[in-house]
Formats: C-alpha cells, sequence, structure tokens
C-alpha cells in the first residue's frame, strides 16, 4: 500500500519480475489490498522502514486483487503477507500483521543477508 510520499513502490504481475526477482538490493514484497484493515495498520510501519533501510532493502508492494498471477505464483492465502527476496530466491516470510520491532528485525536480516526466525 502506498502513499502520495510512500517510499513502498506498487509493483504489478507485468513488472513484477524486474521489480523483484532482478532487483540487485534484497527486497520485501508487501502483498496488501485496499479492504484488509491490518493491511492499512501495516502500511506507515513499512513506509518507516523503507526509509530507515533506504540503500539496503528496497520495498514494494502487490495490489493482491489487481495482480492475480503473482499472488497464485506465491501462494498468497492471507493478508498482508510480507515475502523477503534476496538474489531472486524467496527467502523469509512474514504472514499477518506485525509489531514494527518484529519487522525491523527481518529487515535487518534482508539487509544483512541472515534469516530471521
Amino acid at each position: 500500500m502506498t502513499g502520495p510520499a510512500s517510499p513502498v513502490e506498487p509493483v504489478t504481475d507485468a513488472t513484477f519480475e524486474a521489480a523483484v526477482l532482478d532487483a540487485d538490493l534484497p527486497v520485501v514484497v508487501d502483498f496488501w489490498a485496499a479492504w484488509c484493515s491490518p493491511c492499512r495498520a501495516v502500511a506507515p510501519v513499512l513506509a518507516e522502514l523503507a526509509r530507515q533501510y533506504d540503500g539496503r532493502v528496497r520495498v514494494v508492494s502487490v495490489d493482491t486483487d489487481a495482480n492475480p498471477r503473482v499472488v497464485a505464483d506465491y501462494g498468497i492465502v492471507s493478508i498482508p503477507t510480507l515475502h523477503v527476496f534476496r538474489d531472486g530466491e524467496l527467502v523469509d516470510t512474514v504472514v499477518g500483521a506485525r509489531p514494527k520491532a518484529d519487522l525491523a528485525r527481518h529487515f535487518e536480516a534482508a539487509a544483512g543477508g541472515s534469516a530471521a526466525s
């Protein structure tokens, strides 16, 4: 989910491969929908973490209602779901709204190369 000055870039079925799988940086993908209250609650936290990790982790969002191919490809059945990709590979998943400190651990792991628990 994005806003006017959000550092979270929306991606689509058409742009997912270039934006995520071919990215030079680790990428956190936020799968969300406009009708999802927990997604709306997590969005400002993700934007804050995107600013904090700028240059180390890229953050993108996928509207699950508008992008069924990516949703099906990655088996998204619950939102919000975050997938972390490094070098085109899925390396971490977070399902559900989580506190900022928990999400920050996943961002730190993505930036540093180790898996979050």
